[in-house]
């Protein structure tokens, strides 16, 4: 009886972790320049209705995803314990569906977005050091943080495999750009830019998530 009630005490909490993710949590965020951002990358399996996002595990089940243009994440090297500092890769499919993968006040940025906030930091040239955290770089860098965003350096996923933990950080935007093909912002841990590249939609980088504008007001 005693084993019987840990373990329907264990899937009640298994269930409120998945509600917070998608639900009613407040996250960590920092106000710059009249956006408010996620301090922490994006770490949910499910979309905003409740759906599971498939767990894409193996190199195959990554592709086949790409392929049918299907939404997926992962861990960085399929570790577990990459997430919990790093959070989850999404291919562009997770982050475009019409389900939404941001939690309730949120959306992923659009490409105008981004734009804004480098601008507002100095310019793709010198923003990267004002967002990059001052830990989990590759010789920790020169980072000073200074807008409070944390960059974290998640790497990346392409068909190929994993690269890339602890020296890029890249982050998807919501706007594509054609053929298959998004844009999003990369940071590297050898320089101060934050550069603006179109890649596949079946590759896997990190989220940030802002906020929606009406909640600014709320």
């Amino acid at each position: 009886m005693k084993i019987l009630l840990i373990s329907i005490l264990f899937l009640i909490a298994s269930s409120c972790i998945e509600d917070v993710n998608t639900k009613n949590y407040t996250f960590e965020s920092i106000r710059i320049n009249n956006q408010d951002w996620m301090t922490t990358n994006l770490d949910v399996s499910r979309f905003r209705n409740g759906d599971l996002i498939l767990h894409a595990k193996t190199d195959e089940e990554w592709k086949q995803a790409g392929t049918n243009k299907q939404p997926a994440w992962c861990y960085y090297d399929n570790e577990k314990r990459n997430g919990r500092l790093y959070g989850k890769l999404y291919n562009w499919y997770a982050v475009s569906d019409a389900r939404e993968i941001a939690p309730i006040g949120w959306h992923v940025p659009s490409d105008l977005e981004w734009s804004k906030l480098i601008d507002y930091l100095g310019g793709e040239d010198y923003a990267g050091e004002k967002l990059k955290s001052k830990d989990g770089w590759f010789k920790n860098g020169v980072n000073w943080n200074e807008s409070g965003f944390s960059a974290l350096p998640g790497g990346y996923r392409s068909p190929g495999g994993f690269d890339g933990l602890k020296t890029d950080a890249i982050f998807w935007s919501s706007t594509e750009e054609k053929n298959d093909y998004s844009w999003n912002r990369e940071m590297f841990y050898g320089n101060n830019s934050v550069t603006r590249f179109n890649y596949h939609n079946w590759h896997g980088f990190s989220v940030r998530c802002i906020k929606d504008w009406y909640t600014f007001f709320n």
